[in-house]
């Protein structure tokens, strides 16, 4: 029997494009789709519902992450799954002409969630045994970038794209056809490039149970260990709670930006939106989180959290005032979106950090991905009737209930607990 050969290359060869391949399903599933499906009619109340489904496979993924550690490896999962995905993609944009699109659409979007969830757990799997303990920290920075990188891809330049073949033919159905067809060649492309680039550490193998009783009970086992952790409702009501606001707001902003002014949105293009949301709102969103990671480094998460909850809270007031005052100048709306989004990076890293606090201990990585779960849960359910109610107190009334929504977040925060020194770097 031949020993597997270990194949070493430059992180830089892989973990850009690795992190490409990880961002774009999960914006595509989650923020384009609500674009796509607002130029092709859908009601408000229909879109915000069914798109936060969306968020179910990173809700319920640490229920199957142990079969991406016992069957086969993570290598394989990658490339797999990039390839399913790209498939997927290319369903989608066939779909896009058919009559019950939306149903088809959706169906497509649902697998390609659940597949982009799945490779998550099998892409950080990978990049923990592929690099050496003392790269992943200087890689971690390169990583982060690029899954932005890809958000920026996703909801600015395709988004753009759309736009641009819109105003030349007029038709919203050629263009999301062509949109999706291009992303899924992409994402084909990825497949095709991991299958051969990425290496093949010693370390990545299957690792099957020895009994599925065993599996059983040490399963069982770490739940219950989360679930037994000091203060653990405060802390899930702090995980499902601190978004509560921003989660009534992520999508209807984006289809506030689009709505016609008769309807009171600001009647953006599809190459206004993917501009001003896509490359100047995802810039002020790596900016905050950047500045957020080093500010608490320097001082602790204990001296940023009020600070931070007020950063992620307060500039949802922008969009009360783009409400009321409908601008016509892009400049304008562009500073609004870029403030509330800088907030949001910046406030969002004390919720990041905050996760790795309640994870510690002898189950830390099965621990963090139910913390990521609940995090999910935060957005999705708040999310699904955030259209219903959009339409009922129409985009004005609902700015002011997004910024009355975010009280919950201050209440559970006064509750947690954390050390003074937490966060600090030594």
């Amino acid at each position: 029997m031949t020993e597997k050969k270990t194949v070493s290359r430059s992180p830089w060869f892989w973990i850009p494009t690795l992190y490409l391949a990880e961002g774009l399903p999960n914006a595509l599933a989650l923020s384009v789709s609500v674009v796509f499906y607002k130029n092709l009619g859908l009601s408000n109340q229909d879109i915000t519902f069914y798109t936060s489904w969306l968020y179910l496979p990173w809700v319920i993924k640490p229920l199957w992450s142990p079969l991406v550690d016992i069957l086969k490896t993570r290598r394989l999962w990658i490339w797999t799954l990039q390839l399913f995905i790209g498939a997927a993609l290319a369903g989608a944009a066939l779909a896009v002409p058919a009559p019950h699109f939306f149903q088809i659409t959706l169906a497509l979007f649902w697998l390609l969630a659940f597949a982009s969830a799945t490779h998550d757990i099998a892409a950080d799997g990978f990049y923990l045994l592929a690099l050496p303990e003392r790269e992943q920290a200087w890689f971690s920075g390169v990583r982060n970038t690029f899954y932005r990188v890809a958000n920026i891809v996703a909801q600015g330049e395709l988004i753009v794209f759309v736009g641009k073949v819109h105003e030349r033919t007029g038709n919203f159905i050629e263009a999301w056809t062509l949109a999706f067809f291009l992303v899924a060649g992409i994402v084909f492309i990825f497949g095709i490039y991991h299958r051969v680039i990425l290496p093949q550490p010693s370390s990545d193998v299957a690792q099957p149970v020895k009994s599925l009783d065993n599996f059983s009970n040490g399963f069982i086992q770490t739940f219950a260990e989360f679930f037994r952790k000091p203060k653990i409702i405060a802390l899930i009501a702090f995980l499902l709670l601190y978004r509560f606001g921003e989660a009534q707001l992520q999508n209807v902003s984006k289809l506030f930006l689009l709505d016609p002014r008769d309807r009171g949105g600001l009647a953006l293009t599809d190459d206004q939106f993917g501009w001003i949301y896509g490359h100047v709102g995802v810039g002020a969103l790596l900016l905050g989180g950047i500045l957020g990671g080093f500010v608490i480094s320097r001082n602790g998460l204990k001296c940023w959290l009020w600070p931070m909850l007020l950063a992620i809270h307060l500039p949802d007031a922008v969009f009360i005032w783009l409400a009321y005052a409908q601008p016509a100048n892009l400049y304008a709306v562009g500073a609004g979106v870029a403030v509330e989004q800088f907030g949001y990076g910046f406030g969002f890293a004390a919720f990041m950090l905050y996760m790795i606090r309640i994870a510690r201990g002898r189950h830390a990585t099965a621990h963090y991905a139910i913390c990521t779960g609940f995090m999910a849960a935060g957005m999705m359910l708040p999310g699904m009737w955030s259209g219903w109610l959009q339409q009922h107190l129409g985009y004005q009334h609902f700015f002011v209930w997004v910024i009355l929504a975010t009280i919950p977040s201050f209440l559970v925060a006064a509750k947690i607990p954390l050390e003074p020194e937490f966060g600090k770097r030594n």
